[in-house]
């Protein structure tokens, strides 16, 4: 896919231009995701108490909350190829809202169970955000754009942690009872994605000349079919080894931070005997991290591809993976609560680079199929929170203990980097590229103008 005038620079504070709108509306989006996906999670020590679960049942829905994504996922890329990311996020937020609103009706953990799964679904609001971002913005700054609104996403992994334990604070300040009190507060975010839907349907574009449907009435996009149809796109993914690399890689990344989002609070609360409030609180510093955590991954690759090209972003994915598995071991051993914090905040910022840094690769492993590359590599993510939910749901394996097996894990999937390789021709041509785009503008880092 060749989508024309990309921008070449990240100017903040504007919304003048459909390069930027996109930027802003794509991160609100799937921050607002965040709330409905994981608002139960700091919760989940009241709604545990009210439905009688257990820990294996707690496990069994933490996987439940990641496993339907990665389906949806797979999905959502090529149905972008088609209807564009505008169509796509739209359906996704409006649809997405219901089950995040019909969860206040659970009464038992089979229909909590079930509600959870129907949820998951939005986490595929992340692809869509990716596959924006890549399509409006050029080689010099693709990398700190596409982590930039990925990350000011997951930012909603923290800011959840932070205001539903105070929504919940509220509605029992109300005269609310716990019991009715975590229903209603998951209605809070069930609304805002159905308005949030709407808003991005009126105020974004596909790409920066128009709709994909208006690209391809003038002949500047290829028709969504045959040699582009999803089938073919979707086929064109899956038989490159590269984009199996980056599923297995992102899912040591993003899927351990999803991990830890469904078992901060509840780690925190059960093993340093804190209040729900407080749990929540420091949770939440792990997901705020997203703040500029993934956004430095993203500029780290864009400045590695500067002097290193597609070599470069792969050599600092490695570097990052490295040091997040290493950080996570020893976060995993920490027994006082302020040493606990400190690393897990130093645990969280190489976990945030390294996913900033794996989609700095993905727009340039085959732009023909960018949707299911995206979708595939995005899908890697939630596999790994499956995979990683069930060292987290045996009642004979600690959370400690599941923890750093987790980071032994990582630091296995780094070497998958090692298979990421780009052609003489390809590395070439995306050198011209980067060096055309960044002009005079150096590496066009984030502007406030």
């Amino acid at each position: 896919m060749e989508i024309r005038n990309k921008a070449n620079r990240i100017r903040l504070f504007t919304l003048k231009t459909p390069q930027m709108r996109a930027f802003h509306f794509s991160w609100f989006a799937f921050h607002i995701c965040f709330f409905g996906w994981f608002g139960i999670a700091p919760l989940m020590a009241v709604v545990r108490d009210d439905l009688g679960l257990t820990k294996t049942q707690i496990g069994n829905t933490i996987i439940a909350s990641v496993a339907i994504t990665v389906i949806v996922r797979l999905a959502i890329g090529v149905l972008c190829d088609r209807i564009g990311p505008r169509r796509a996020y739209t359906w996704l937020l409006c649809l997405g809202s219901l089950p995040v609103m019909s969860i206040a009706l659970a009464d038992s953990f089979e229909a909590f169970f079930l509600a959870r799964l129907a949820i998951g679904a939005i986490g595929a609001s992340f692809v869509i955000t990716q596959y924006h971002t890549s399509i409006m913005f050029a080689p010099n700054v693709v990398g700190t754009a596409n982590a930039t609104s990925a990350g000011w996403g997951n930012l909603g992994g923290g800011t959840t942690q932070i205001l539903m334990p105070l929504i919940f604070s509220g509605l029992l300040m109300l005269g609310v009872n716990e019991a009715l009190g975590w229903r209603l507060a998951m209605v809070v975010p069930g609304v805002v994605l159905f308005l949030c839907g709407i808003a991005y349907y009126m105020f974004t574009q596909d790409a920066p000349d128009g709709d994909f449907a208006e690209l391809r009435e003038r002949g500047e996009l290829p028709p969504a079919s045959g040699d582009h149809g999803m089938g073919r796109s979707f086929a064109t993914a899956a038989k490159d080894i590269r984009v199996w690399a980056l599923f297995v890689v992102y899912a040591a990344c993003f899927g351990v931070e999803l991990t830890i989002n469904n078992i901060a609070a509840i780690y925190y609360f059960d093993n340093f005997d804190l209040t729900l409030a407080t749990a929540g609180l420091i949770a939440g510093l792990f997901g705020l991290m997203n703040l500029f955590a993934r956004t430095l991954g993203g500029i780290f690759s864009d400045l590695f591809a500067r002097n290193g090209g597609l070599k470069g972003r792969v050599r600092w994915l490695f570097i990052a993976m490295l040091c997040e598995g290493v950080a996570l071991m020893f976060f995993s051993q920490m027994q006082v609560l302020a040493l606990a914090i400190a690393i897990m905040l130093v645990f969280s910022l190489f976990v945030q680079m390294a996913e900033g840094a794996t989609f700095g690769i993905v727009p340039f492993v085959n732009k023909k199929a960018l949707g299911a590359v995206a979708g595939i590599v995005g899908a890697g993510g939630n596999a790994g929170a499956v995979a990683a939910g069930f060292l987290f749901r045996s009642e004979s394996l600690s959370y400690q203990q599941g923890l750093f097996y987790l980071g032994v894990a990582v630091v296995i999937a780094a070497l998958c980097t090692l298979v990421v390789r780009f052609s003489p021709e390809v590395e070439a041509e995306e050198t011209a590229a980067y060096r055309d785009a960044a002009g005079d503008n150096g590496s066009g880092a984030l502007s406030l103008r």
